[in-house]
């Protein structure tokens, strides 16, 4: 049964009306009572009553800074992306244009000046017009103000249905705290404090919150140059955004701007001839896109998500989720990240180049770091982050771990097989045992069984290569990518053509508990979680995982030849280990942040360690440069012109079935990994017998397509990090012939190759894991 109203209280009736009236002129008595204390005297039991009641209701308005956009900037300043929950940016208020401030006061609250927060003589006229049967507000700018930090302030707090609305769902209660909120308020701030603080937190738009980003939204400038017309347009559309949008509905908004012009000229704060040029200006906007977020972003979409999530994984920036999210997407900062958007260009470049029209979706991916900074210059693949016709598309970052090392998620693909990149790691613990590179090792043998005994001083090495036992357990006997490669050479030999019986012959007269220690001491992880025996990933009873980065395990053979997936960040720190001496440095994206304040948060800082004796490391450069001086990636050297290349080291790889291959590779000042292959599901599909950007591929090896995408990429950036020459390993770890020496000073310098030039194929044996 519906509830009738009381005809003495409706408003509709004349009666009404005068009730109402009266009943809101004694609330204004005791708001005057109140907003002359303790200024003047008072007497009377009655105004004594008002006072009590007024000073019985809040007083305490907490202004905080209102929600900002947070800025992610590459090292050299330049936006990467803005990340917001609301589109605002603050500025002062001589940053503002004298329009809008008269603008909006000549339509919002003629008397700002006068009053103190509550302007009694508004409400009178707003309540004599209710009564005729004529809506009109009576709220003050500073009641609005505080409306508005109000509401902001349950935002914020993700109390948003808690918001009041002026008009709409606001009580008798609601209005008589805003009011004496705004009393206080001007006893607090100065009118200028008070117009700044309302210009910067008001709504225009859902894309445009302030001023400042309601200047650049539709009209593409700022707000301190907003021109009349444009000024007199916003400060009409604060009334009610949506139905004075110029956008959806221009002539609404433009009727409204001239009533707000036509209240400037009788405000005296324009003349005529102002007027009447404003007035006669068309409604029109020049759109500029508040594109919130990192997929927005048009040079590093996935790197700036990357650095996003390091910063929502990181409790500095809060306690728990919700918290981070709020620092992050509210508080206004500034994230200096470590990108170099040269070289991010150049490796986009290459790997967008690299698959072609890609219907068929393959991936490709360059990440590089300093050596002896860890500091990440460039991280690009071939995808775009929403769908679109004749893209790939994909949110996964092709470059990271899946997890962090807490558990928390960094959105990344989790790697890849890293093939016959993970040979070095083995060499380099040959090298620590004392032994040359030039010892000559039987390539021959092919078959290791169930029962051969490998040295391991702190474990059991499993793993075995024997086709006569492959019902027991063993795989087929080792092989070779090509048959004359069965034979006696030496380490070197085996590692620069990548011949994989010369790695396990190496590898058994080595302690494997040592290429263990060197595996991990280079920082080298899973980037996929610990599993258990269903295949899913290992978590306590909390939930946790229990194991995100799980280690390589080196004492199964199978990872002499990379059968771990592992991201290609992790390889590119693991090789700037070569490059820096010997020195593992941690992969830092984050220089720097501050708040709005100025204030500094907690960044991220070079951490760097010893991981390898620096013997070793050289010894690794000796035989890694040969890689493309002679073995199996002698058609990607680097140049810079087409006679003149640098020192340079680097290794391919490519995993069993071709749907993983690499070139990873260093000059002293940079170290970069390149990756292509099956990026979707579960990462099983055969780089075999298919066609990739017009060229058909028997099987896609590391050099064919990795491998031009790191030699153009590396041939153009690689000279501004620095190529000095590697410093020589000691000469018992180096016996026999000198490596091909090659000019190393330029006489100009030329654009690399084209992304899709490809090497034809190589005379020497491929690095296939096989």
């Amino acid at each position: 049964m519906a509830t009738g109203k009381n005809p003495l209280f409706d408003t509709a009736t004349t009666l009404g009306k005068i009730l109402l009236f009266l009943g809101v002129s004694a609330i204004c008595g005791v708001l005057v009572a109140g907003l002359l204390v303790p200024a003047a005297a008072v007497s009377g039991s009655a105004a004594s009553g008002s006072i009590k009641f007024f000073d019985t209701l809040p007083a305490e308005l907490q202004v905080d800074p209102p929600s900002q956009s947070t800025t992610v900037l590459a090292a050299d300043g330049s936006v990467i992306a803005n990340l917001y929950a609301e589109n605002r940016t603050r500025v002062s208020l001589d940053q503002m244009s004298p329009y809008i401030k008269d603008a909006v006061i000549a339509i919002e609250d003629s008397r700002f000046y006068e009053h103190g927060g509550v302007d009694t003589t508004g409400i009178m006229r707003a309540l004599i017009s209710t009564a005729r049967g004529n809506k009109q507000g009576a709220s003050t700018i500073t009641q609005q103000y505080v409306n508005n930090v109000i509401n902001s302030s349950l935002e914020a707090e993700g109390k948003g249905d808690q918001v009041l609305l002026n008009g709409v769902n606001k009580g008798v209660g609601d209005k008589l705290r805003e009011m004496k909120l705004a009393i206080a308020l001007e006893k607090k701030f100065t009118k200028e404090q008070i117009l700044e603080g309302y210009l910067n937190i008001v709504f225009f738009n859902r894309d445009a919150y302030g001023i400042e980003a309601a200047s650049k939204f539709f009209f593409s400038t700022t707000a301190k140059d907003l021109t009349l017309p444009q000024a007199a347009l916003l400060a009409g559309v604060v009334n009610s955004p949506s139905f004075y949008d110029p956008i959806a509905n221009p002539e609404n908004a433009k009727n409204r701007r001239d009533l707000v012009l036509g209240s400037m000229l009788s405000t005296g704060k324009i003349q005529q001839a102002e007027y009447a040029a404003a007035v006669a200006t068309p409604v029109e906007t020049k759109v500029t896109p508040a594109r919130q977020g990192c997929a927005y972003s048009t040079t590093a979409p996935y790197f700036c998500d990357y650095v996003l999530h390091l910063l929502l994984n990181n409790p500095a920036y809060g306690a728990d989720a919700d918290e981070r999210a709020k620092k992050v997407f509210r508080g206004g900062l500034t994230i200096k990240t470590t990108l170099d958007p040269g070289a991010q260009a150049v490796a986009q470049a290459q790997v967008d180049g690299s698959a072609g029209a890609n219907p068929d979706k393959w991936g490709a991916a360059l990440v590089s770091v300093q050596p002896g900074t860890g500091k990440i210059t460039n991280m690009a693949q071939n995808t775009v982050w929403f769908p679109a016709e004749g893209k790939f598309d994909s949110q996964l970052n092709f470059s990271v771990d899946q997890y962090d090392v807490d558990g928390n998620d960094l959105n990344g693909l989790g790697g890849a097989q890293p093939g016959s990149t993970m040979k070095p790691f083995t060499f380099a613990e040959w090298l620590n045992e004392g032994k040359s590179m030039n010892t000559v090792v039987n390539g021959a043998v092919r078959k290791y069984p169930l029962n051969f005994r490998w040295r391991n001083s702190c474990g059991v090495t499993t793993g075995a290569y024997n086709t006569a036992e492959k019902g027991l357990g063993a795989a087929e006997d080792l092989q070779n990518a090509e048959e004359n490669y069965y034979r006696s050479m030496s380490v070197l030999e085996g590692l620069y053509n990548s011949i994989n019986t010369v790695t396990f012959a190496s590898a058994a007269q080595l302690d494997f508990c040592g290429i263990q220690k060197t595996v991990d001491a280079v920082g080298l992880h899973s980037g996929l979680p610990a599993r258990d025996g269903s295949g899913q990933p290992t978590r306590d009873a909390s939930g946790k995982l229990t194991d995100p980065n799980p280690k390589i395990n080196m004492f199964t053979t199978a990872n002499l030849l990379g059968s771990t997936q592992t991201s290609p960040l992790t390889m590119a720190s693991a090789f700037a280990t070569f490059a820096n001496d010997g020195k593992y440095c941690e992969p830092i994206a984050i220089t720097e942040v501050t708040d709005q304040t100025g204030a500094q948060l907690p960044a991220q800082a070079t951490n760097c360690r010893d991981a390898l004796k620096p013997e070793v490391a050289r010894g690794v450069n000796f035989a890694l440069q040969e890689v493309l001086n002679r073995g199996s990636g002698s058609l990607i050297q680097p140049r810079i012109s087409t006679r003149t290349s640098f020192p340079i080291a680097a290794k391919t790889g490519t995993s069993n079935n071709n749907g993983s291959t690499w070139v990873v590779g260093h000059t002293s000042g940079l170290a970069t990994a390149s990756w292509f292959g099956d990026a979707l599901g579960s990462q099983q599909r055969a780089g075999q017998n298919v066609t990739i950007n017009g060229k058909f591929y028997r099987g896609v090896d590391g050099y064919m397509i990795a491998g031009p995408q790191f030699s153009n990429f590396m041939s153009t950036v690689a000279p501004t990090y620095g190529t000095n020459p590697f410093p020589a390993p000691p000469s018992n770890l180096v016996t026999g012939p000198a490596p091909v020496v090659r000019p190393t000073t330029p006489a100009t310098k030329e654009a690399a190759p084209t992304p899709t030039e490809k090497p034809e194929p190589s005379p020497s044996p491929s690095d296939k894991k096989k």
